[in-house]
């Protein structure tokens, strides 16, 4: 049961962080010829566009991506009906609570943590790169996604010795609301 669980994890965690990621890359009006864009559409492609097509085209042509937006929620929907099913209603920490609670509550929680875990990935590859390789192409297009959350700490927090702690101080908040939403 904990190799099932295991993979629903591994197999929803990419479907709903590249769905996340989508969505946040095209709310940025970045493009999605550079990495991780092309990743990014061949995996949620199969429910982004039919989603596109059935939103109303104002929400469809709004600055938001809402189709990616939905499909990162329908998929934590899909992945909390699964592992209600998977546990037979008797989730670990959970009394025998109604189907139609657990499921949203679970799904929420799954695309919370999913989005918190995912930028922390976002923010490592970021901080990694600028040490290692700092005109990587996708060091560029991770600076452009991650700036409105760093610039605003790299007005508080100054440099310290040329290393920019904002990178640092994001991954701390995060596992902090990840130890919280456990």
């Amino acid at each position: 049961m904990r190799v099932l669980l295991f993979l629903l994890d591994t197999v929803f965690f990419i479907l709903v962080g590249a769905a996340l990621l989508r969505g946040w890359l095209n709310t940025r009006r970045m493009r999605m010829s550079n990495q991780p864009g092309p990743f990014v559409i061949a995996i949620t492609d199969w429910l982004v566009q039919p989603l596109r097509r059935w939103l109303p085209r104002p929400w469809a042509q709004a600055n938001a991506d809402w189709a990616s937006w939905l499909a990162a929620l329908l998929l934590s929907l899909a992945y909390a009906g699964l592992v209600h099913l998977a546990w037979g209603g008797a989730l670990p920490g959970v009394q025998t609570v109604d189907f139609w609670l657990t499921v949203p509550l679970l799904a929420l929680q799954w695309l919370l943590r999913t989005a918190l875990q995912g930028l922390m990935v976002l923010l490592l590859v970021y901080a990694v790169l600028s040490w290692v390789q700092p005109y990587a192409p996708l060091h560029g297009t991770l600076g452009r996604l991650l700036e409105p959350l760093l610039a605003p700490v790299r007005r508080v927090i100054p440099t310290v010795g040329g290393v920019d702690l904002s990178v640092l101080l994001w991954l701390i908040a995060l596992q902090v609301a990840l130890m919280l939403l456990a």
